[in-house]
């Protein structure tokens, strides 16, 4: 099991480069292809794009074998990443971003259901965590080691260090994942008859709206940083290094307790930590050491519900697993761009730095009343049914 999950983990990882790493290797590509930063912008939406398109695509290879599944995607995903390494102008390169993306939410979608499958009792949650680990380790190693090759070199070295990744990736889950059959089919219909319970909805928009809430401050991170709690722009990298050790922390105690406690008690408690820190962000960024500390147990609490929720879409979507894994994907960059856009709106509006994460406070609350929700009118209710 635990070499089936590492070879999983390493896709997520360079899915985590390809996404993240776009954020620090902006200004060299806007630079080298001649374009603005607010175009270059756009290849950060195609992404996003591309994973919204690409999660329901999942339903054309349903009758797929897991593996199979999970081995196309990885071969899409070298595809994208080779495409934008050797994209000779901004139109390619942002269709060659929008294949990349293509691949991203189906790909968690269909590794949650196969670590799942090869858990033993009780330890779902953990093999769902240590499948997305590679993600958040990405943002420690893989994110900053990308950002150098492309100051140093070029931003296409980047995307080459994906896409050499990716062949690793490729190579352990076809010699490491055991061959597993495809899901029942339930037909095309059969696939969204899951959405008709309001189970799913309210974590798709649990996950949409409360992580939302926290990316509201998470998107404006370095300008607070530098502006209020007054660390210097070259501090920034290590900074960003505790950010992503957050987010490993996170994401492993969060699979860690929900195996031990209802997932959807453990999400929404994390979600309600997520509220109070908030406000103490806005509050005491002003103080340095305090608000390092805040910024690690923010990013703890992003990633900290992403396991316990990958894991509870796939209980309360019987007979449409796959899109239904993949959705949660979906809902965390759609939240993301909107975040982004929310928070923007503080700042535009004259208000300081501290203000993008007062205005994630009623989204991050939402988030966790929605949880709450799921857990005690619907997770309960299942957890009885099926003892």
């Amino acid at each position: 099991m635990k070499k089936s999950l590492m070879a999983m983990a390493f896709g997520t990882f360079g899915l985590g480069i390809a996404e993240f790493a776009m954020m620090g290797i902006l200004g060299s590509i806007a630079q080298d292809l001649q374009i603005s930063i607010t175009q270059a912008g756009h290849l950060i939406s195609a992404y996003a794009l591309g994973v919204c398109v690409g999660s329901p695509a999942l339903l054309l290879v349903r009758k797929f074998p897991l593996k199979r599944i999970l081995l196309l995607l990885s071969v899409v995903i070298l595809a994208g990443n080779l495409c934008a390494a050797a994209a000779p102008n901004f139109t390619m390169l942002l269709i060659a971003r929008f294949l990349s993306g293509f691949p991203h939410g189906a790909y968690f979608g269909v590794a949650s259901i196969i670590a799942q499958r090869l858990a033993p009792e009780g330890k779902a949650t953990q093999a769902v965590s240590i499948m997305m680990a590679g993600m958040t380790v990405a943002t420690v190693f893989g994110v900053p080691l990308g950002t150098a090759l492309s100051n140093a070199i070029s931003w296409r070295l980047t995307f080459v260090l994906v896409s050499c990744w990716s062949i690793i990736s490729l190579y352990g889950i076809w010699r490491w994942v055991p061959r597993m059959d495809a899901l029942p089919d339930t037909g095309f219909k059969g696939q969204f008859r899951f959405m008709k319970s309001p189970a799913p909805w309210l974590i798709v928009f649990g996950t949409l709206i409360g992580g939302g809430g926290v990316y509201c401050w998470y998107s404006y991170i370095n300008p607070l940083l530098t502006n209020v709690s007054g660390f210097s722009v070259s501090s920034l990298s290590w900074l960003m290094v505790l950010a992503g050790l957050g987010m490993v922390a996170g994401n492993l105690i969060g699979g860690r307790l929900a195996d031990k406690y209802p997932a959807g008690l453990v999400a929404a408690v994390v979600q309600s930590c997520m509220v109070v820190t908030l406000l103490s962000i806005f509050f005491f960024a002003s103080v340095p050491w305090l608000s390092v500390l805040l910024m690690m147990i923010g990013t703890a609490g992003l990633f900290g519900v992403g396991s316990p929720l990958q894991y509870l879409i796939i209980r309360f979507s019987k007979g449409g697993e796959m899109l239904g894994a993949a959705s949660i994907q979906i809902a965390f960059n759609v939240g993301n761009a909107l975040a982004a856009w929310c928070g923007g709106l503080a700042l535009q509006a004259g208000w300081n730095d501290r203000y993008p994460a007062l205005v994630g406070v009623p989204l991050a609350f939402i988030g966790c009343m929605l949880l709450f929700t799921l857990h005690y009118k619907y997770e309960r209710q299942l957890s009885k049914q099926t003892e």
